[in-house]
């Protein structure tokens, strides 16, 4: 009697403590997709692969009430970047400035994201 293999989304390698590779990283220049902020470019400034999110700088920006501390010496409202999920943003082709795809090729025993429209490395 064979067992069927479960498969799993691409990425993940079922061993839950490592996180599946995304097709965004920090710095990169990215364009939201959908959502409230449909439309909007900014810089990625922090990923977190586990979770699927990433904070992209000016997008998802939400009012915060904070106490006063050494951090926030006068207290009050500050605004602040939400986290918001991968899947809402691709990445910005620098050649062309239009939103793309990315690959994954191996160039010179490294393996290299390239932009899957114009074929630029990134």
């Amino acid at each position: 009697m064979s067992k069927a293999k479960a498969t799993l989304p691409k990425g993940f390698t079922g061993r839950k403590r490592f996180a599946p590779k995304l097709h965004i990283k920090r710095g990169d220049l990215v364009k939201v997709l959908s959502g409230e902020d449909k439309g909007k470019t900014g810089r990625v400034i922090r990923v977190f692969p586990k979770k699927g999110l990433a904070i992209v700088e000016g997008v998802a920006i939400v009012t915060k009430r904070v106490r006063k501390s050494q951090r926030y010496p006068q207290g009050g409202i500050v605004q602040v970047e939400r986290p918001i999920p991968v899947c809402k943003l691709q990445v910005i082709d620098p050649s062309t400035g239009k939103p793309t795809r990315v690959g994954r090729r191996l160039e010179n025993g490294r393996w290299v994201r390239y932009a899957k429209k114009s074929g630029k490395v990134l």
